[in-house]
């Protein structure tokens, strides 16, 4: 069993970042139209879910020193 030493070793940020990666992909695929109205909102979407992972880790994780 791993140690965790920041929210970048937990498992579910992992899943998140490789999910945004696919995201970036599927945004590309999208038609022209899209690009100022539904590209912009899923790109604040995906950055708001390894930023909310990110932001609960440290709530209750403090640094010790």
């Amino acid at each position: 069993m791993s140690s965790i030493k920041s929210f970048e070793d937990l498992k579910v940020y992992q899943m998140a970042r490789e999910f945004s990666r696919k995201i970036n992909k599927l945004i590309k695929k999208l038609p022209s139209e899209e690009k100022f109205v539904l590209v912009p909102q899923i790109k604040r979407a995906k950055l708001s879910l390894t930023n909310n992972l990110a932001e609960g880790y440290g709530r209750f994780h403090f640094p010790v020193g």
